[in-house]
């Protein structure tokens, strides 16, 4: 398989401290991939890392054949490679409608991107209902939607999504999903981030668990390893899931 995007032995951190140490992953052209692992062990300076927010100190990346490793962040935008993250901030004094059409700032996304609005509120119904209304006054699960609507005005070929139903109640978390795995469905590639590892069993063809840093398990969905056996992979024989 091809890969789309190609992560080879990076290592990246904060000042002094390490988070990656090593890392190397991919993704295949037309698959998603979920990254799941304790809390604090790397998922999503890996996202910041991929997505040109953090500069590597070691290794390579390469999206579509194309090194990005010394990228800024709108030029790999602009190359189709979009990052929804964790705890995602607004222009809270700004519409639903005028941040969605904002969203569409790189060249590649300019066309077509009446057609996105309209596929984007469609996909997500109470930003359509909530157009007019300021940013700031959306509930979590709406800031939510609002992040992954603006990145998919950016007209993505490769979507990441750092833990997208995290904190979110069971109902909004039930309706983001069921979304996301819409999105999937439409043939965008993805890489999502999520604990809930029987979702991202679902959404995604292969699993990358990371801890400390690095992968420390790949595991392909067509192993027909089921929730209760990959929870036992991450915690151990014995282990409570």
């Amino acid at each position: 398989m091809t890969a789309l995007l190609s992560v080879e032995g990076i290592s990246a951190g904060y000042g002094a401290i390490t988070v990656l140490r090593d890392l190397t992953l991919h993704v295949g052209r037309n698959e998603s991939i979920g990254l799941f692992g304790p809390n604090g062990h790397g998922k999503t300076t890996l996202l910041r890392t991929i997505s040109g927010l953090l500069r590597a100190s070691a290794g390579r990346i390469h999206f579509d054949g194309a090194d990005i490793s010394r990228q800024r962040p709108a030029t790999i935008v602009n190359a189709g490679l979009v990052h929804s993250p964790q705890a995602n901030t607004m222009f809270g004094d700004m519409a639903i409608a005028e941040t969605l059409e904002l969203a569409a700032f790189a060249p590649r996304a300019r066309a077509g991107a009446k057609q996105r609005m309209e596929q984007v509120l469609t996909l997500f119904p109470r930003l359509a209902e909530r157009r007019k209304q300021l940013a700031r006054t959306l509930s979590g699960g709406e800031r939510q939607m609002l992040s992954i609507g603006c990145a998919l005005m950016c007209d993505p070929r490769l979507l990441m999504l750092d833990e997208p139903t995290l904190g979110l109640s069971p109902r909004l978390k039930e309706e983001l999903a069921e979304a996301v795995g819409a999105i999937a469905r439409s043939g965008v590639p993805l890489i999502v981030v999520e604990q809930d590892v029987e979702f991202l069993l679902a959404l995604t063809q292969r699993l990358y668990m990371i801890e400390h840093g690095a992968v420390s398990r790949e595991i392909d969905r067509n192993d027909g390893l089921d929730h209760g056996q990959v929870m036992q992979l991450y915690f151990g024989q014995g282990g409570e899931a």
